[in-house]
């Protein structure tokens, strides 16, 4: 069958591209979906568009003409990005060497194209894989999949191995395990009053805020692979007013569950520091963590020895950052990182390899019909 070169894919990704779609934009990462939708319609390919929630975009599922309702192939990819509109004023979209440049290039409209890529070459020859192949593309996975994991749990139902076209890792690496994570808001609320005439009257919802994030980023514990991270924080009305409220963000990343839980019964278990500012924690659990199972090590095997026969070397890494895989490692084989090479996700300097991208598709396409 054809192999299409590095040139044809990259000029394919950069129209994907210049259809900004951050997760927020719901009618720009409609565009994506429809333009998606209607590549697979030339593929003859069962497409179902599921209705987005909560104000985000829809997500569209496909599934090849073959293979009726066995268990196959699941190809897990995102197409919201982070980037807003307008990013390409500011990264606009160009190729220095060997690094082509523009939001979500790298994280991960790349990969998403390069497993559509692979499975069209396969389809446009005529040929049947051994099992179905299905894809699903959701539009919140930057945002915590928060409207999609449960059509991704739901993917996983019908799954006997779960491929995520996310971006490599650390120079073309391959990822195995990652990191879980929760997300919260904190609020505190205090009692607002004039900062010069009446400030023994007031009841800070900031101090009570920093307070409680000084405690709660102390515990921190590389020991246990655990990390806290304050993000964002917002408060107050004006300067010469007490701050009567108070929001941050909480992140917490972790391999372990049973310390993730730990964690998270401790947090939503505080109290305030001063008894007259209300204080209130919501949020939980995101991801699951990500460990690499007997089943995803042979899984990672079979792909490595692929790897081989095209060419180049496959090494698998554990990643900190949490994607949609996260959702599905603890019951089935699952590959990710398998999309492009390069670097700057979610930076004015993010890019792709173009050297990267007929090996990457090839692995995939391999995948598709080695796999049974």
């Amino acid at each position: 069958m054809d192999t299409p070169s590095s040139e044809e894919i990259l000029a394919g990704i950069q129209e994907w591209v210049k259809i900004e779609s951050p997760t927020s934009d719901a009618d720009h990462v409609e565009q994506m979906m429809d333009l998606v939708s209607d590549t697979f319609k030339e593929l003859d390919c069962r497409i179902e568009r599921i209705p987005g929630e909560d104000g985000r975009a829809s997500h569209v599922s496909v599934s090849s003409p073959w293979g009726g309702d066995e268990k196959g192939i699941l190809m897990l990819s995102h197409l919201d990005t982070v980037h807003p509109v307008g990013t390409l004023e500011d990264l606009p979209i160009r190729v220095e060497g060997d690094k082509a440049y523009g939001p979500g290039i790298y994280d991960m409209k790349g990969g998403a194209y390069l497993g559509l890529t692979a499975y069209r070459t396969l389809a446009q020859a005529g040929g049947e894989t051994p099992l179905p192949i299905r894809f699903l593309f959701v539009s919140d996975e930057e945002t915590g999949s928060t409207t999609s994991r449960k059509h991704i749990e739901a993917a996983g139902e019908k799954a006997k191995y779960v491929l995520v076209t996310e971006p490599a890792r650390d120079g073309g690496k391959i990822v195995t395990g990652r990191q879980g994570s929760a997300r919260f808001v904190m609020r505190t609320q205090g009692r607002p009053a004039h900062s010069g005439s009446r400030h023994k009257e007031g009841r800070s919802a900031i101090l009570e805020m920093a307070k409680q994030i000084e405690l709660i980023e102390g515990r921190t514990d590389y020991n246990r692979n655990f990390t806290v991270n304050v993000g964002m924080i917002q408060g107050g009305t004006a300067a010469n007013v007490i701050p009567e409220h108070c929001t941050a963000s909480l992140d917490f990343r972790f391999r372990d569950l049973d310390v993730a839980e730990e964690m998270i019964s401790w947090v939503q278990s505080l109290d305030s520091f001063n008894p007259d500012v209300a204080f209130t924690v919501d949020g939980g659990m995101t991801r699951p963590p990500f460990e690499e199972t007997p089943a995803i090590k042979d899984l990672f095997e079979h792909a490595k020895g692929l790897a081989a026969e095209i060419g180049f070397e496959l090494v698998g890494t554990f990643t900190g950052g949490g994607s949609d895989g996260n959702f599905l490692a603890g019951k089935l084989p699952v590959l990710d990182g398998l999309g492009v090479d390069g670097e700057g996700a979610h930076t004015l300097h993010e890019h792709l390899l173009v050297s990267s991208l007929v090996p990457r598709m090839l692995l995939m396409r391999r995948l598709m019909e080695t796999l049974h």
